[in-house]
């Protein structure tokens, strides 16, 4: 009766505890192929950018070229151009953030809210 308690207590702990860990890596190493995908899809922003400008939110087809995801109502990564100058890449998931995110000022992934999005202070 010992054993199969124990084998039963092992069969829920080590999922919860690998569950844990999992959790609590850092973004570089549990979200790689998102931070990948988004960093090439950056650099074909940029090179775009330098002689057209960066591309509207809306058109769909210029965005395609870069390598978005098709989840066929949206792009994945979701594209926001701020100005003339800056944009944002920003997997959204679920409903509530803070999501995965890359700003062209702050040139780097972290976690937040877009700027789109801002929360105010509660």
């Amino acid at each position: 009766m010992k054993k199969f308690l124990l084998i039963i207590f092992s069969s829920l702990a080590i999922p919860i505890v690998l569950l844990v860990i999992w959790w609590n890596l850092p973004m570089t190493i549990n979200r790689y192929a998102d931070i990948k995908l988004g960093d090439k899809i950056i650099c074909n922003i940029e090179n775009f950018q330098k002689t057209n400008g960066l591309p509207e939110d809306e058109d769909w087809t210029t965005l395609k070229k870069f390598e978005f995801r098709d989840k066929i109502d949206f792009l994945q990564p979701e594209y926001k151009k701020l100005d003339n100058k800056t944009f944002e890449l920003i997997y959204l998931e679920g409903f509530d953030g803070p999501y995965l995110m890359w700003n062209s000022k702050e040139r780097i992934w972290k976690k937040g809210y877009p700027t789109f999005l801002k929360r105010s202070p509660e």
